[in-house]
């Protein structure tokens, strides 16, 4: 019998590496997540010292010009801040879209997967099935033979 051959074989190569294509771009868009957290957790560090040194500071004693200057500065992280709170958001978003074309392209190329496999168990049980015939049909030819003989 000829070689199992599922006509799908190429749609399921092209699902494939569709799939993979996606799951890199998921990949590279988590990492995006991740740095820009880190960076929204560096930059509310910096924050944090810099509130604490600027209390220190009035403490001792300190000119309102150097008052207005912290404050500035503190304006300008607490901007820079929520600017990387917007675009975490909008990278969580891209990240969620993401992952639900992940989730549609592997159960695409799963249901592809699972008809190949039945095609094969069908393919393998005629394969037995006519290996079973010629057993039988070699058998047969046998008996026969040695009838005519004996």
């Amino acid at each position: 019998m000829k070689k199992f051959f599922f006509p799908l074989d190429t749609v399921l190569h092209y699902k494939e590496q569709v799939l993979e294509n996606l799951r890199g771009e998921h990949a590279r868009i988590l990492i995006k997540v991740r740095q820009c957290e880190d960076e929204i957790e560096a930059l509310e560090d910096e924050r944090l010292m810099c509130v604490r040194e600027l209390s220190e500071n009035r403490i001792k004693g300190m000119a309102i010009n150097d008052i207005r200057t912290y404050e500035n500065y503190l304006e300008a992280l607490r901007l820079k801040i929520l600017a990387k709170k917007r675009e975490l958001a909008k990278l969580q978003e891209e990240e969620e879209k993401k992952r639900e074309e992940v989730v549609e392209a592997k159960k695409e190329t799963s249901t592809i997967e699972k008809l190949k496999e039945r095609k094969k168990e069908e393919y393998d049980k005629e394969v037995l099935k006519q290996e079973e015939q010629l057993i039988e049909e070699f058998v047969s030819t046998k008996r026969a033979m040695a009838k005519l003989k004996g």
